[in-house]
């Protein structure tokens, strides 16, 4: 074999565990699993400094990250290579087409989603409406996968997901069965859950990740401006690492945020999400979720996209889940 083809067939190799990845063994295997580096798509998205804990050398750590990285086929590429990476990127319905249409066809795989507003705008509801769509057959705008659900306000209702399973024609106890639920009690323990994610998003075909609310522990122990920087370093690791998940898995990633009011803005909105630059950057797509003046239904404003541009779209929530209004309900609606 050719020195070439040799380095061919090492690009190729394929690892399904932590033990197969070269310069690996069981004892690293374990410490690097304590750290929450589960699987090989978790490894290639780490960095060399996350792996120093386990008692890795730099060179080392270099070599392993690049082993696994070259199992999932990180590397440079051309631009007409990525479009073709792009085609595989899915889209998950929200159950409205208005809101599909803001989003142009539902939210994307691989990103995150960030769904802001005030108190009863919607937020966890769409987080229920999400964990069922998954669960539906692409046909019908689904993913054919599970649900990861890591709950900050005590706000999960599986008597919702019922509700809404029964109105697709689901069977509701095998869609209960497909979401995973934890609750997280403080901002260390939601960073843990979401760090240890990884192998039970591998195990159970986890396409859709939801943190709901992800500034709730954040915003309520970090108070005063002296520990604003360590509130912010934390939210930016966290938000990272849920992103690494989404790419490293093609699953969908959604976040609910809490919102605050500025009272010095005089003219516009004074509604501002938490989380500040931080969370603004990490959000590939950002939701305003705001009520209308009465009844069900919900304004969604896309406020920032990559690629898409603002616009806002009505829907509504009832016992069924999310979903269109009809042009009655549109006329009825504030400032439509």
């Amino acid at each position: 074999m050719s020195e070439r083809e040799e380095d061919e067939s090492i690009t190729e190799q394929r690892y399904e565990s932590l033990e197969d990845l070269p310069g690996i063994g069981p004892s690293t295997a374990q410490k690097l699993r304590e750290l929450g580096f589960h699987t090989v798509e978790s490894l290639a998205m780490a960095t060399v400094r996350e792996l120093e804990p386990a008692g890795i050398s730099e060179k080392k750590a270099l070599a392993i990250i690049s082993a696994a990285r070259s199992s999932i086929g990180i590397s440079f590429i051309r631009a007409d290579e990525l479009l073709k990476m792009r085609q595989s990127v899915l889209r998950l319905t929200t159950g409205s087409k208005a809101l599909d249409k803001l989003l142009d066809g539902g939210l994307e795989t691989q990103t995150i989603t960030e769904f802001y507003g005030e108190y009863g705008s919607g937020k966890s509801q769409i987080c229920h409406q999400l964990c069922v769509n998954v669960q539906l057959p692409p046909e019908r705008g689904g993913l054919n996968g599970a649900a990861l659900y890591i709950d900050t306000e005590n706000t999960f209702r599986t008597e919702r997901i019922v509700q809404m399973a029964r109105y697709l024609g689901l069977d509701p106890e095998n869609v209960v069965k497909n979401i995973i639920y934890a609750e997280a009690y403080t901002s260390d323990h939601q960073m843990f859950l979401l760090e240890n994610a990884d192998e039970v998003i591998k195990e159970n075909n986890v396409k859709l990740v939801i943190v709901d609310s992800l500034t709730a522990h954040f915003r309520s122990e970090y108070l005063g401006r002296e520990m604003l920087a360590a509130r912010q370093q934390k939210l930016n690791k966290h938000m990272h690492r849920l992103i690494r998940l989404a790419r490293a898995f093609n699953a969908v990633a959604v976040v609910t945020n809490q919102v605050m009011a500025k009272p010095d803005v005089f003219f516009g909105d004074a509604i501002h999400p938490i989380g500040g630059h931080i969370v603004g950057h990490t959000s590939h797509t950002r939701i305003y979720l705001r009520r209308a003046s009465r009844g069900p239904v919900r304004i969604a404003r896309l406020v920032s996209s990559p690629y898409l541009p603002e616009g806002e779209e009505i829907f509504k929530i009832t016992e069924n889940g999310i979903e269109d209004t009809s042009e009655e309900e549109k006329t009825k609606s504030s400032g439509r």
